[in-house]
C-alpha cells in the first residue's frame, strides 16, 4: 500500500519560486513523539520557531503578498495584492506536497525554494481567511519516489518518519500555539495523505472536531461509499455539501473532462470495494452541475511542460493571474471514479487564453492516471476562498451548521 502511495506522489512537482524567501535556520534538536517507535519518531522541537516554514506575524512564505493581475476575454484588467489577514479568528494547519529536491530518501529540515515555493503558491491566498501555520517535515522526497517508481525500494519507514513529523508538529500546534482557536487543516498530495491520517488518529469521533472548520484535502482520494458522504476514510466526518456548513471536508482531483481517470489510475478512484472518491466542487457544494470557476494560476512556465500564452496581448505584467469563467468544473462520478471534471471556454476573438496548465509530464509524455494534479490548488482557488470565508464567519459568528454525521446522500443545490 505504502509503495503505490509514494509511487503516485511522484507527480506532485514543485511549484518554483522566483523569488524565495530567506532559508529558514538550523532545526532546533530532535526529540522522540510520545507513542511511536523512538527510532522513527525524533522529531524537531517545534516549539521553536526553526522548524515552522510559516507562522503568523512573520515575514515568510505564507505572509508574501501576492501580485495578481485580472485576466478576462477582454485581455488584462486590474492589479492587486493578495495579502495576509492578520486580524483572522480562525487557524489553518499546512502540510505542502511532495516537492523536496533533497538527495535522499527524506528531506532534511532546511526549508529550500520548493517548500517556500509551494506555500506561497497554495497558501498565500488562503491567508486571507486564517492564520497559517506550516510545519516543515521530513517528507518523502521526490528523488526517493523516482527510486520507488524503479522497484525495489520499500519507503514505509521513511513514510512513517514524514508523518510523525507532522503528527508533532500538530501536537505541539494544539498544545501551544493554536490556543483552542478554530482550526482549518489544507493539505494537497503527500500533505493530503498525512492530514488523512491525521484526522483518522487525531480528530474523527473525538472532542477536539468541533473546533475543526474544515479540512482541505486535494489531489488524493478520500473515499465514501458510492452515493453517500462519509463512512469511508472517515467515520465521522462528511464531505462538505452547503455553504456555511462546517466540520466537513473539501476535496477533488482534478482531470480534463475529455481525459477521465483511466481504469486503473492512480488518481481520480477510490480503492475500497464499494466506494468512490469524493469530489467537493466549491462553486457548486452539493451538486454535480457544472459551474463556472474562479482560478489563480501561477504564470511562470513548469519544467517540461508547454509555456502557455495567457493573452494574445502579451506576457502578464504579475506572476499571477485571476480568471473568471475561463474553466468550468463539475463533480463527476463513474463506479470508483471520482473527480473534477474541468474545461476551458473558448470564447471566439478573445484575448485571453484557450489552454491552461496543471498536467503531469513523465518521460516527456502526459500521464493521464495523474490528471491535472499540479493545478488542484489553482483550478478552483477563489472559489475555495470563498468557501472558507463562508465556514470561518459561520463559525464566528455562532451561526455555523455542524455537518451532519451520517450516511446520508449529499442534497441537490444549484451551482452559483
Amino acid at each position: 500500500m505504502l509503495t503505490t502511495i509514494a509511487a503516485a506522489l511522484l507527480a506532485a512537482q514543485p511549484a518554483p519560486a522566483p523569488a524565495p524567501a530567506p532559508a529558514a535556520p538550523p532545526p532546533a534538536p530532535a526529540r522522540a513523539v510520545e507513542g511511536l517507535t523512538p527510532r522513527l519518531a525524533e522529531a524537531p522541537d517545534y516549539k521553536e520557531d526553526a522548524p515552522w516554514l510559516c507562522l503568523p506575524g512573520r515575514v515568510d512564505s505564507c505572509s508574501r503578498p501576492l501580485p495578481t493581475t485580472a485576466l478576462g476575454p477582454n485581455g488584462y484588467g486590474a492589479t492587486g495584492q493578495a495579502v495576509p489577514n492578520a486580524q483572522a479568528k480562525v487557524d489553518c494547519f499546512y502540510v505542502y506536497p511532495t516537492v523536496s529536491r533533497d538527495p535522499g530518501m527524506n528531506s532534511d529540515l532546511a526549508a529550500g525554494p520548493e517548500e517556500q515555493g509551494a506555500a506561497w503558491v497554495q497558501m498565500g491566498k488562503l491567508a486571507s481567511v486564517c492564520r497559517p501555520f506550516a510545519p516543515v517535515y521530513r517528507q518523502l522526497t521526490a528523488t526517493a519516489l523516482g527510486r520507488v517508481m524503479g522497484g525495489g525500494v520499500d519507503p514505509s519507514a521513511n513514510f512513517v518518519i514524514a508523518y510523525n513529523d507532522v503528527l508533532a508538529a500538530w501536537r505541539e500546534f494544539l498544545a501551544h500555539r493554536n490556543q483552542g482557536r478554530p482550526f482549518i487543516l489544507v493539505g494537497h498530495s503527500q500533505g493530503s495523505i498525512h492530514l488523512q491520517r491525521l484526522i483518522q488518529d487525531e480528530i474523527d469521533g473525538k472532542a477536539i472536531a468541533g473546533k475543526m472548520v474544515s479540512a482541505v484535502l486535494l489531489g488524493w482520494p478520500v473515499e465514501v461509499p458510492t452515493g453517500k458522504t462519509v463512512g469511508g476514510t472517515f467515520k465521522h466526518v462528511p464531505l462538505c455539501t452547503r455553504g456555511g456548513e462546517t466540520g466537513c471536508v473539501l476535496t477533488w482531483m482534478t482531470f480534463r473532462a475529455e481525459a477521465p481517470p483511466p481504469d486503473p489510475s492512480f488518481l481520480g478512484r477510490a480503492k475500497g470495494a464499494g466506494m468512490t472518491a469524493g469530489c467537493t466542487n466549491p462553486a457548486a457544494l452539493g451538486s454535480d452541475a457544472p459551474a463556472k470557476l474562479e482560478s489563480n494560476w501561477f504564470t511562470l512556465p513548469r519544467p517540461n511542460a508547454p509555456a502557455i500564452a495567457w493573452s494574445s496581448e502579451g506576457p502578464p505584467p504579475t506572476l499571477f493571474v485571476r480568471t473568471e469563467g475561463l474553466v468550468t468544473g463539475r463533480c463527476t462520478h463513474s463506479g470508483t471514479a471520482g473527480y473534477l471534471a474541468v474545461s476551458v471556454n473558448t470564447v471566439p476573438g478573445a484575448k485571453w487564453t484557450n489552454a491552461i496548465p496543471g498536467d503531469v509530464y513523465m518521460l516527456g509524455q502526459i500521464n493521464k492516471g495523474w490528471g491535472m494534479h499540479l493545478a488542484d490548488m489553482n483550478i478552483a482557488q477563489g472559489d475555495l476562498v470563498r468557501v472558507l470565508a463562508a465556514q470561518v464567519a459561520a463559525t464566528v459568528s455562532g451561526g455555523a451548521t455542524p455537518a451532519r454525521h451520517s450516511a446520508a446522500a449529499p442534497p441537490k443545490s444549484r451551482p452559483r
